[in-house]
């Protein structure tokens, strides 16, 4: 390497963006220097996806080994907040450690192949185009430069006005690792995803009681109204108790309790105990001390980076992931940033393209989504057909005794039928959902997909069984089961119709 530390690309931030950009240049053989200052892996390693993952798995297993249901009782079944908490570290580590053996492995010292990575644990703020200042924690600092640069720096949760976070009773999410038990009670403000999320995590333990306080009328009020009241009657299940179209107005620290105060849209107000708080309101781009008024480089007013098609925010200056205007998930991330190395160096590109990226909500069960929903389809006046089938008639499910759940999904209303999305919950959906989007990638339509002999017995079937219900040839039939199969068309000028 060049004495003057003088780099093909530097990249700020060593989460999945991060690191998959450096990766990607490494393969075009490119010098890169990647700066981190906080953990390896950014939040969708130490805060988000990883590690919360890990926790719904566990508590999903857990859920399972409680059943009664089953043919077999376990004994004794109890659970431990801190030994969880353990397991979870130890998962972050796991992969922790594994990218920092491949930053190692990579690094010029060790590494002699085309191109190389070296990572500099510091903090990173732009002097100007061409360079950047590296601050250590022991008051050190040197300057890197470099012909590019790729700012994946992440997000962080959205602070809710007047509320502290203090990390031991009032939390955001990325502070569950920071408690040591369960708390008996926990209200959890925001209903979206990660708010959802941790209520299916806490409420399948059992060890707590858990509120859910949504400002509007539904939870995941993006999202269907049949995915939206799908995943409510399922944490009510689980006991969650969900309090809709509330407003947090205060938070009264009491020994040993919080005192909540909501105010509800009919213009009441309630005051409710809790013990832990958790304040999931969404996330904001991390842009804090980059030095970005150097390169007269101004975030929107709603906080993230403007940047055109292939990722670029000026000349030589590219981000991806968290801090620009997409939705915050680590295959997006990992996505825009392979694609912004390939057009920093002039390499051949196909344009990113993220109507086919299927995304998995981890509730209870999980829900997946890919492509366009009823509502997108309504709001755009896109005539469509829609066939649902629910998981209690899938052999597999019956099998797992899991049969909460269904499929859905959309398709053009004209002879070609083509795949406009899907929604689906239940067992091993994250792997269902890949197979609708790959479909809806290549353009295939209904009779398409029907040319493929599926496996049995598989909760794929249920793929194969909307799909023949749309056109007219499903193994079981709607009159039959009434709720469970569900045939219709909209249409703008007509509106819905069964079929």
């Amino acid at each position: 390497m060049p004495e003057k530390e003088q780099f093909d690309l530097c990249v700020i931030g060593c989460g999945p963006g991060g690191f998959a950009a450096a990766m990607r240049a490494l393969d075009l053989g490119k010098h890169v220097c990647i700066v981190e200052g906080d953990e390896i892996g950014g939040a969708g390693v130490k805060w988000g996806a990883l590690a919360s993952k890990t926790m719904w798995e566990l508590a999903k297993d857990y859920s399972v080994a409680s059943k009664v249901d089953r043919g077999y009782r376990a004994a004794g079944l109890s659970v431990d907040y801190d030994a969880l908490r353990s397991t979870v570290l130890q998962a972050v580590k796991e992969k922790q450690y594994q990218m920092l053996s491949q930053l190692e492995s990579l690094s010029p010292r060790r590494w002699s192949g085309p191109g190389s990575v070296t990572l500099k644990r510091g903090w990173a703020e732009f002097r100007d185009r061409h360079s950047m200042t590296i601050s250590y924690g022991d008051g050190a600092s040197e300057t890197v430069q470099a012909d590019h640069f790729l700012i994946a720096t992440g997000s962080k949760p959205r602070l809710f006005p007047g509320i502290a976070v203090d990390g031991e009773r009032i939390l955001d999410s990325d502070g569950i690792l920071g408690l040591r038990r369960f708390p008996e009670r926990l209200m959890i403000v925001g209903a979206g995803i990660i708010g959802c999320e941790y209520a299916a995590i806490f409420a399948n333990f059992g060890q707590t009681e858990v509120f859910l306080i949504d400002h509007k009328e539904t939870v995941i009020p993006f999202e269907d109204r049949d995915i939206s009241d799908f995943v409510s009657n399922c944490l009510t299940r689980i006991g969650v108790k969900i309090i809709h179209s509330a407003q947090l107005q205060e938070i009264r620290k009491r020994t040993p309790h919080l005192e909540v105060v909501l105010d509800f849209s009919d213009g009441h107000s309630e005051v409710v105990e809790a013990d832990t708080v958790l304040i999931s309101i969404g996330r904001v781009a991390r842009l804090g001390g980059l030095g970005l008024e150097r390169l007269q480089i101004v975030p929107h007013e709603r906080g993230h980076l403007e940047t055109d098609a292939d990722c670029r925010v000026q000349k030589g200056i590219y981000a991806v992931g968290d801090v620009t205007n997409h939705p915050a998930l680590v295959n997006i991330a990992e996505k825009e940033a392979r694609h912004a190395v390939k057009h920093m160096f002039g390499h051949g590109n196909f344009p990113l393209n993220y109507h086919h990226l299927s995304t998995i909500m981890f509730f209870h069960p999980a829900v997946a989504a890919v492509g366009l929903s009823e509502k997108t389809c309504r709001e755009k006046k896109i005539p469509f057909k829609m066939a649902y089938y629910a998981n209690e008639l899938v052999t597999r499910a019956i099998a797992m005794r899991s049969m909460t759940g269904f499929v859905k999904i959309l398709v053009s209303d004209d002879a070609d039928q083509k795949i406009l999305g899907m929604r689906g919950a239940g067992p091993q959906i994250s792997s269902t959902v890949v197979s609708i989007a790959h479909f809806m990638d290549q353009g295939n339509g209904a009779g398409d997909v029907l040319k493929l002999l599926y496996p049995h017995p598989t909760i794929s079937e249920s793929i194969q069984e909307c799909l023949r219900l749309l056109l007219g040839k499903s193994l079981y039939k709607p009159m039959a089961f009434p709720g469970r199969i569900k045939l219709r068309r909209w249409r703008p000028d007509t509106g819905y119709a069964d079929l």
